[in-house]
């Protein structure tokens, strides 16, 4: 049976669109439609509640041993109030999931999954725990909310001190009163756009959610659902669970590279890696340049030969045109080539693009 989040009554009194996901009752859209929120991201600012993710908390002498052991990107030169980005990889070096961290403080890191992997990430990271360092599931205890898009500073300025938002990307504040809420606030999302995240205590969030929609208000703030939150992501090129990414698929050869140090002495999945050698496949963008929409697990071809399948898919209503994000052959099809996407068993016509589709500036 799906929960709730603590902001239910709330999407239920703004006459949201409520689906099963990812365990949780979530709008995936209002009113006002999937595109008016998207835009209004793009143009101005969206409220998400993204309360749905799960939260643990590592901590111990023996904290940091660990990250390294089960994540592949490197953070011995972390700091507190950075995040940082990771895979984590099983022994086959496929995917487990993809996650945030938060330095806290020396020895104490917050690590945040993604909503359906929840309960099997605690399961994985318990299970290769060593050493002195305790895991705590907070993700019940722990309410989040996205405030995404060019004009958030400007919302947060009225509800907090400016000193206290967070200057850089990838940065936050551990605990800042947010119109007397205590929260922490990062500055990251997974729409591409300027945006934070704020953190508080489920009692909080209702009035956390009701102050930010209210300081908002001459800034076009809208609240928003999961709908606008897929194509925002996908727009920006930004890989998710489940699509761009399994248990299988390595972060190499999904484009994650960045995130994955091999120099580092050791992690879980990095011999996998190795062995496999050099990616046999790639992610691609594609631009949908004949009549259709192309959508995830959909086969390409070069003439008659398959040379892999979408992963993502959908019109961008920024952009005004139909991508998708593909893993195909490496070196099958360099930017500007052509190929076709079978949908439903029609073939429209594609050429590849850089990623990502589209880049704040």
């Amino acid at each position: 049976m799906e929960q709730k989040t603590p902001l239910y009554e709330r999407h239920e009194a703004a006459k949201g669109k409520i689906v099963p996901f990812a365990g949780y009752l979530l709008p995936v859209q209002y009113p006002t439609g999937v595109i008016a929120e998207h835009m209004a991201v793009r143009e101005r600012c969206g409220l998400f509640d993204v309360s749905h993710m799960g939260e643990v908390i590592l901590k111990g002498p023996d904290a940091l041993k660990n990250l390294q052991n089960l994540l592949t990107n490197d953070f011995t030169n972390m700091r507190p109030g950075r995040v940082r980005y990771s895979p984590m990889c099983n022994g086959r070096g496929g995917v487990v999931d993809d996650l945030i961290v938060y330095m806290l403080d020396e020895g104490k890191y917050l690590v945040v999954v993604n909503a359906a992997n929840r309960h099997k990430d605690v399961q994985w990271m318990k299970e290769h725990l060593c050493g002195d360092v305790q895991l705590s599931d907070i993700s019940d205890g722990v309410a989040q909310l996205a405030l995404q898009g060019p004009r958030a500073r400007d919302i947060l300025k009225k509800v907090m001190d400016e000193g206290l938002i967070p200057e850089k990307y990838y940065t936050f504040t551990e605990r800042a009163k947010v119109g007397g809420i205590e929260c922490l606030v990062s500055q990251t999302g997974y729409t591409g756009e300027h945006g934070y995240e704020l953190y508080c205590a489920p009692q909080d969030a209702g009035k956390l959610w009701d102050l930010l929609l209210g300081a908002g208000k001459d800034e076009g703030l809208i609240p928003c659902g999961l709908g606008a939150r897929d194509t925002l992501r996908l727009e920006a090129a930004m890989p998710l669970y489940g699509h761009e990414m399994d248990d299988e698929i390595s972060p190499l050869e999904t484009g994650l590279s960045f995130a994955v140090k091999l120099g580092k002495e050791d992690f879980i999945g990095k011999s996998a890696i190795l062995r496999r050698g050099e990616p046999a496949i790639e992610r691609v963008g594609l631009q949908v340049t004949g009549r259709g929409i192309a959508r995830g697990s959909e086969d390409v071809y070069i003439g008659e030969r398959k040379i892999g399948r979408t992963t993502s898919g959908t019109h961008c209503p920024y952009l005004g045109e139909a991508v998708a994000m593909a893993l195909v052959d490496k070196g099958s099809l360099p930017q500007g080539a052509c190929c076709e996407i079978d949908v439903r068993g029609r073939r429209i016509e594609a050429k590849a693009v850089p990623l990502p589709f589209y880049k704040n500036k």
